[in-house]
């Protein structure tokens, strides 16, 4: 039973890193592409949504970096409002949604908006607690009983420890991989990094 929880909980661990390194790479690329659509806008507009798409990716990039609570909340503050900013930038005449031009700008900034959410939705997707609790609860008898039942053999309480500190381990690298934003094992903004350089670039 043990073994399950444990392996049951390493899938789900691991199920939801996967699920947050897919939304990185799905926000870059909306990033980049509507960057790229921009430039069928006016020169003035273009000019305005680049600017404002090259403010947010910086935003996204701390978003995926930082650790501190007080900076998250700015980060939170300032996406929103570039947020608002980056939608009223293609409501403009030469981006009405009657045209074929303004449909595409429209999509393409309800993808990058989106993309933000489905981010925003992986990393509070946690393993329950419930499931932790019961992962412990086991945990905890079979250590227990484990224990009592090599108090009477020599040999075996040498080897007494080797379960506790395999269940340990177990569950450190489990809940390392299932925290977004603290330990070890985190998700890189690798594809927004990219994003960042072409965007840059002279």
């Amino acid at each position: 039973m043990l073994a399950l929880i444990i392996g049951f909980s390493f899938s789900m661990s691991v199920a939801r890193y996967d699920q947050r390194k897919n939304s990185e790479t799905t926000e870059a690329t909306a990033i980049g592409t509507e960057y790229v659509r921009a430039d069928l806008l006016p020169t003035v507009d273009a000019a305005r949504v680049h600017e404002l798409l090259r403010n947010y990716l910086d935003q996204r990039i701390l978003f995926y970096t930082t650790r501190e609570e007080s900076q998250l909340k700015q980060i939170e503050v300032s996406t929103t409002q570039l947020r608002t900013d980056l939608w009223s930038a293609v409501r403009g005449p030469a981006a009405l949604p009657s045209t074929p031009l303004g449909v595409q700008i429209a999509s393409g900034m309800n993808d990058v908006l989106n993309s933000q959410i489905y981010t925003q939705a992986a990393w509070l997707n946690r393993i329950p607690t419930a499931s932790w609790a019961l992962a412990a609860a086991i945990a905890i008898s079979c250590n227990f009983l484990f224990g009592y039942s090599a108090r009477e053999t020599v040999k075996k309480v040498k080897h007494v420890f080797v379960l506790p500190l395999l269940v340990a381990i177990a569950f450190f690298l489990i809940a390392d991989i299932d925290s977004p934003r603290g330990g070890v094992i985190r998700v890189q903004p690798q594809n927004l990094s990219l994003l960042y350089g072409s965007l840059h670039a002279p």
